[in-house]
């Protein structure tokens, strides 16, 4: 056993513990399912108070970001943490793209420019997202760069562009390096995204002015960081979105009443919540073994996040689904929140890698065949 494994570290430090009943409190007051399914009709999901609550009041946005910089120097563990409890109330903020994507694409970059972009960000005083498509995932070719047309002005399209429309800044690869585009200088056009919590749209950029961050390799190195550390953490809000579909699903079967007894009496819906209880306890290791490996810098973090991906997207789903079904005719409904816990495990299933992708990731660090 090496070192890194005999290390890890898969509980929950007092710490963590006090982020997280200050982040459920937050979300409590101002992330109810009611609420966020107003919005996410309203076509404007992004609540701006929330996020400044989250962002500067709590902290949050800058606990990657290190002290120096203005940020709480935290680590993954209390990023996902974070998103555990997001995953919980599909809250629609751009945290998984501004706080964790867009954190560590900037602190890979290691340059003047990027350190104010990160002082911003820390202080919830911008909104920074990366301009590359919600599905791109970690190990796989980047998409190809924008062009620079000449003294930083670039020209391009890049689909599927998550929480675009909430960003003050979009880092954009191009093929003279990473630049910081000011959202204002591209045009959005909004697409119809499966999840209406995490809003997609295609960026086209048009000469628009950017801020040279990084040279080109510096720039693919610390994208494809940010990608591994992306997908470590979405397993995070992976698993708080299956412990609230579990937790909701056993409270109504205990509730609801057929025969003049429980429906959760029922030996065949027991084996079903049991199994489910399985799964998200067996997710709950995966996704802490991730962060923790991020957080410790492991060599074996990118197996690691491999296999908390490519199980805890499967799990989500399940939990979503059986959340849906076994709520019976009211889970079907529009406004039962189920449906949006089942669109936000499917979206997260296909985002920064499908479990295809990264179950190829494991056979490849195992020295065997891909799966079929």
């Amino acid at each position: 056993m090496t070192a890194s494994r005999a290390s890890l570290d898969l509980l929950y430090s007092d710490t963590e513990e006090e982020l997280r009943s200050a982040v459920r409190a937050l979300l409590a007051d101002h992330c109810a399912p009611a609420t966020v399914l107003a919005r996410a009709e309203s076509g404007r999901p992004h609540d701006p108070a929330l996020w400044r609550t989250l962002a500067s009041g709590i902290g949050a946005a800058g606990l990657l970001v290190p002290e120096k910089l203005g940020g709480a120097g935290a680590s993954h563990r209390e990023a996902a943490v974070v998103l555990e409890e997001l995953g919980r109330a599909v809250a629609p903020v751009p945290y998984l793209t501004g706080c964790v994507l867009a954190a560590e694409i900037l602190l890979g970059c290691d340059t003047p420019e990027a350190a104010d972009l990160l002082r911003a960000l820390a202080a919830g005083r911008q909104v920074c997202v990366p301009a590359l498509p919600l599905t791109q995932a970690p190990g796989a070719p980047l998409p190809r760069p924008l062009r620079d047309t000449g003294g930083g002005a670039l020209s391009g399209t890049v689909t599927s562009v998550a929480d675009a429309a909430a960003a003050d800044v979009l880092l954009v690869l191009a093929d003279t390096g990473l630049y910081a585009v000011p959202a204002a200088a591209t045009r959005l056009t909004a697409a119809v995204p499966l999840d209406l919590t995490r809003p997609l749209a295609t960026v086209t950029l048009d000469g628009a002015p950017g801020t040279r961050l990084a040279d080109p390799a510096t720039a693919r190195a610390a994208v494809a960081g940010a990608l591994l550390s992306g997908a470590g953490l979405l397993a995070s809000e992976q698993l708080g979105l299956a412990e609230w579909c579990l937790t909701e699903t056993v409270a109504h079967v205990r509730g609801r009443h057929q025969f003049n007894r429980p429906v959760g009496s029922f030996q065949a819906l027991k084996h079903r919540l049991a199994r489910l209880w399985l799964d998200v306890a067996s997710a709950r290791a995966a996704a802490r073994a991730a962060a923790d490996a991020l957080a410790t810098a492991s060599p074996d973090a990118p197996l690691t996040v491999a296999v908390a991906q490519a199980y805890c997207s499967g799990v989500a789903v399940r939990a979503a689904e059986e959340c849906v079904q076994l709520h019976g005719g009211i889970g079907m409904t529009w406004e039962h929140p189920a449906h949006l816990y089942l669109k936000r495990a499917k979206a997260d299933s296909l985002a920064l890698g499908t479990t295809g992708h990264h179950l190829g990731l494991v056979a490849d660090f195992a020295e065997l065949p891909a799966p079929a």
